[in-house]
């Protein structure tokens, strides 16, 4: 039996999220038990840990069976960052040991993300960083929106007027030129403009083409389709594009508008879209909790309030090092 959740976002009072994952997991255990628990953890770090201190903990754990599931969480947590940053998460090291590593945690997410923003703006003609939408007009007249973290290359020549969307999502507006057709190049396919307007998305290898008007010609190496009005189309890079379906064009270009809209989801690909409005990074200790399904919609300037409505709904936690780093487990 399926259990049903408020949805979480803007207008949660009306709709609701399924998750199918609800019905076979154990019940979170409540605040105060997963608060104490967490007590525990920070006090076991410390220098003046006792015998009685441990004494009593021991007492605390032997209470409740719960006392114990809430700590091993914990426990595991801390297992599952010692290997990537040394002295953080065993239980017996001092807690300032745990603090320079997540420091130096943060240090190198910072250094990562400078380093891919700036080999991307050395390759775009056009590019956002995260949070950041961009209107440009390009020289031709045509129009484009940019993303959050999104770049776009411009190749135009006499006879085309070609644009490399290099990551993120962009939504154009194209200026009649039967001369020099407008093309837009995205994981080795392109999308061919029929007189029309249209939203192109990269999601890791595979890119997603929405109409908003007219229609445009997708092509791969393994043929192509005509997408009209009101459809959608995606391919894979080096695969063929899919046949056209409806598309929920208000979901589809809601970032235009300052939200982001998910449908049945999995929470993976949620988190991955909210990535594009936040400069830190979110880690999953169990990478099978990505599978759990998300129905919302979230204002795309506050990532870290959609991330905490979404852990709350689907009865998950998580544990922030930094405003740079979030790291949730169930």
């Amino acid at each position: 039996m399926k259990r049903r959740l408020p949805l979480i976002g803007v207008g949660r009072a009306h709709s609701s999220v399924t998750d199918d994952a609800m019905s076979e997991k154990k019940p979170a255990a409540p605040p105060d038990v997963r608060d104490a628990a967490i007590d525990w953890w920070l006090r076991r770090n410390e220098a003046t840990f006792s015998k009685r201190d441990r004494a009593a903990f021991e007492a605390w754990l032997a209470e409740d069976a719960a006392h114990r599931a809430a700590f091993d969480k914990l426990a595991a947590l801390g297992d599952f960052m010692a290997p990537r940053w040394p002295g953080v998460g065993p239980l017996r090291k001092a807690r300032r040991r745990r603090r320079r590593a997540a420091a130096a945690a943060t240090a190198t997410l910072l250094a990562l993300f400078a380093y891919d923003v700036i080999s991307l703006r050395l390759r775009a003609d056009y590019a956002t960083g995260p949070g950041e939408t961009r209107q440009a007009t390009l020289e031709d007249g045509s129009r484009v929106e940019l993303d959050a973290r999104s770049a776009l290359a411009v190749r135009y020549s006499a006879g085309q007027r070609r644009v490399v969307l290099l990551d993120g999502e962009a939504w154009f507006d194209v200026a009649p030129d039967p001369a020099r057709p407008f093309v837009v190049e995205a994981a080795g396919g392109t999308t061919t403009a029929l007189g029309t307007a249209f939203d192109v998305a990269l999601e890791g290898g595979r890119a997603r083409v929405t109409v908003t008007s007219h229609r445009v010609r997708v092509s791969t190496g393994r043929g192509e389709v005509v997408v009209e009005e009101g459809q959608q189309s995606a391919y894979d890079e080096g695969g063929a594009a899919a046949a056209p379906e409806p598309a929920d064009i208000a979901r589809a270009t809601a970032w235009r508008r300052g939200k982001l809209m998910f449908e049945n989801r999995p929470i993976g690909e949620v988190v991955r879209a909210l990535g594009r409005y936040h400069r830190g990074l979110v880690y999953f200790v169990d990478p099978a909790l990505k599978a759990r399904r998300v129905t919302g919609v979230f204002n795309a300037d506050d990532p870290i309030a959609a991330l905490d409505e979404i852990e709350t709904s689907l009865g998950l936690h998580a544990v922030h090092v930094t405003r740079y780093l979030t790291i949730v487990y169930e």
